[in-house]
């Protein structure tokens, strides 16, 4: 039995949200070579301006999913401020993320959808 646990949440295209399925809804798949970390999100009003202002335009639509992650797991990386002050991330390094996905409480699920035009 876990802990306490974190949420976190994790703006997504598409395709990644397919390899989400495939998983069962609780993991998150290997990066490709050019995503060499995972970056999932401490706020979910960042986490809907990255599905709605990059996701949509670049794959047709957004998506923002939520998931639990052991609290104490997660003091092992940093969180890292990647512009203002509610712009929070973990960098988790590629190499790391089956471990990571170890630590999943639960099943990651989507909580908003963005096309484009609205909603």
């Amino acid at each position: 039995m876990s802990g306490p646990t974190t949420t976190l949440w994790r703006p997504t295209g598409p395709r990644e949200l397919e390899l989400v399925r495939e998983l069962g809804w609780r993991a998150w798949p290997p990066r490709l070579p050019e995503q060499p970390i995972f970056y999932p999100v401490l706020n979910e009003d960042y986490a809907i301006k990255i599905a709605r202002d990059w996701n949509v335009p670049h794959d047709g639509v957004g998506y923002v999913t939520r998931f639990e992650v052991e609290t104490e797991f997660l003091g092992r990386y940093p969180v890292q401020q990647a512009g203002g002050r509610t712009i929070l991330e973990l960098w988790v390094p590629a190499e790391e993320l089956a471990e990571f996905n170890a630590h999943i409480v639960g099943e990651i699920e989507v909580v908003h959808e963005f096309r484009p035009g609205g909603r």
